[in-house]
This record gives C-alpha cells, structure tokens and sequence, in this order.
C-alpha cells in the first residue's frame, strides 16, 4: 500500500477550485470528460443539493459528468449552472442531438457566517472552476475551493469555532486506486481516528484551548432545545479506478460514512447535511466490501488533513495556530 495524490487516481479525472477569499467561500468541481459512475449517500438531515436523484440506482442516468461542491447554502447551488454552461462550451455532456447536456450534481456546505454572507459561489464562479478543471486541474488542500470559508465546532456559535478547509487523501494497492476529497464543515469535534486525540472543534470562551462538544450539549439541553446553531455540513467525494455501478457505489458512499463517524463528533445531526458520493472511472476488478472499507480510511485521512492544511482566517483559529495541539498537526 502506498500513498498517492488525489491526481493521480486517474486521468480520466480534473478537477478545480475557485474561492473569494475576502467574502470566505467558494466552490470545487470534479470533472469527467467521459462521464463517471457515480452514487450517493446523504445522512445529515439539512442537505442543501441538486440532481441527487440522478444518483438513485432507480433512475435512468447511467453517469455524471461533473460534482460540485460549493459553499453558500442553497444560494450556492447557482454554480452549478455555470459548470453546465462550460461543458457544454466544451462539447461534454448527453447528447441529444441539437446540444450536449452535462449531467452535473451538487452538494453545499453552509458558510454564510464567514466573510461576506451577500457573496456566494454563483454561476460566474461555476464556470470558472470547471474552466480551471479542464485548463489547470488546480487542486489544493486548505483554505480553497469549497474548503474556503469551512470551520467547526458551532455549537457555542461562531466566536468558539475553529477555521479548517478541505484535505484529500489517496492511497493505491496493487492495481486499485482510491481517494477522498473533503470539505470540513462539522457542526461537531474532529479527531484522529487512530490515536483518538481530539484535534479541532469547540474552543474554550478565551479561545486558547479545546472543548468537548458533546459535552457542553449534555450541559446545556434545556438552551439547545430552542436554539441549536445550524450552519454545518461536511461533503466529501470518494474517486476510485475501481468497476463499480451505481448501485454499488451508493453503498461505498454509505460506507464511507463510517470515515465521518470514526472523526467528527457528533456527527450526522439533524443541523448537518452531511453527504458522501462515491465515482468510479476505472475498470480495476475489486471487491465491493474492501473498497468500502478503504473509502471510510481515505475520508479519516482526508479529514485530518482539512484540519492539518488549513489557515487561520476570518477571525477563526486553525489547528496549525492552537498551541495545545500536538506537532503532529502544525
């Protein structure tokens, strides 16, 4: 087993980022020339999306060719329109006969109550990640794309909350190859599944140390009941050479949950609209159940990584910035 980059999972893949770093979001866009098979699995109860039906293994659509995902809440679901308007430009997409239509589905994060909550990625912003995709497959961990205005930790609300971003992580095994890319945006604490360390969350009212999120919950019930702060979300992309339809596939996503599960906590709350897809661009034999377990350690991967490569910024404290998180994290 080795580790690989996010990139190198296939060709067949782009992928591109764009962010208004002074208004705090942004979005980033997975793109397949070709298509991709592609299945879903949502678990948070506040998604905010389009298209996620075509990802229902009743449905028709036997592909997609491009993943969006954007911050902005619902608002942000017009840069999916502007990623149709390229590929169409680039003559990607179903033909049918008079034009191409790009099959494009989106998911968002909510980041409103970072920077400038009137800017959200739109179709203008759309249309520039796909261009970057296909022109400059500009891909970086931090605080880019989706990952720009992302933090964690919320429950207290935004002045105890900690900046993260969005992390990649890749790994190959013999032929197989899979990777995750994910937004950090958790209404809960983040830790390492391995050591069980706490490494971002909630911050202590002088902001110089962490808080256990679930704890203050149980402390405060009676509050939460009436008041609970809803601006979360995490989204992730599980990309593989591996041959899978979609029906499989919704069940790597559903998987790959366990990675969430293993290092945000709480996690899958009625305040996060938590999403997972899972795309397949490869023709590489694997076992479903073993894919599904790699999908889950590549997400827990990723995830510390959102955590690892993000920069303080918009008054909140990064990981790298925390003096009693460990070296292993700065």
């Amino acid at each position: 087993m080795r580790k690989i980059s996010i990139q190198e999972i296939s060709a067949l893949i782009n992928i591109g980022q764009v962010e208004n770093i002074s208004a705090g979001t942004g979005c980033t866009v997975v793109i397949a020339r070709d298509g991709m098979r592609a299945g879903l699995a949502v678990k948070g109860g506040g998604p905010a999306s389009r298209e996620s039906q075509l990802l229902n293994p009743l449905m028709n659509a036997k592909i997609l060719h491009a993943i969006v995902l954007g911050g902005g809440s619902a608002f942000g679901l017009d840069a999916g329109g502007g990623v149709m308007k390229f590929l169409e430009e680039s003559g990607i997409g179903y033909d049918v006969g008079v034009t191409k239509v790009p099959l494009v589905a989106q998911a968002d994060l909510f980041d409103l109550t970072v920077g400038d909550m009137n800017i959200r990625p739109d179709f203008s912003m759309g249309y520039q990640a796909a261009k970057c995709a296909l022109n400059e497959n500009n891909y970086r961990d931090g605080n880019f794309g989706a990952g720009c205005g992302a933090t964690v930790g919320k429950i207290a609300g935004m002045n105890t909350c900690m900046k993260t971003g969005i992390g990649s992580y890749a790994l190959q095994i013999g032929d197989l190859k899979i990777g995750a890319i994910v937004a950090l945006n958790a209404l809960g604490d983040v830790f390492d599944c391995k050591t069980g360390k706490q490494v971002a969350g909630l911050l202590n009212e002088s902001r110089t140390e962490l808080r256990n999120t679930e704890a203050y919950m149980l402390s405060h019930a009676k509050i939460l009941a009436d008041n609970k702060f809803t601006g979360n979300t995490t989204l992730a992309i599980i990309i593989t050479n591996a041959n899978f339809e979609k029906s499989s596939l919704c069940k790597i996503a559903d998987m790959s949950h366990d990675g969430y599960a293993r290092s945000i906590r709480p996690v899958h709350t009625s305040a996060d609209g938590d999403s997972i897809y899972a795309v397949s661009v490869g023709n590489v034999q694997a076992d479903l159940d073993l894919v599904g377990i790699l999908a889950a350690n590549v997400v827990s991967e990723a995830i510390l990584i959102a955590v690892k490569s993000a920069k303080s910024a918009y008054g909140h404290i990064s990981a790298s910035d925390l003096h009693t998180i460990s070296n292993k994290y700065v």
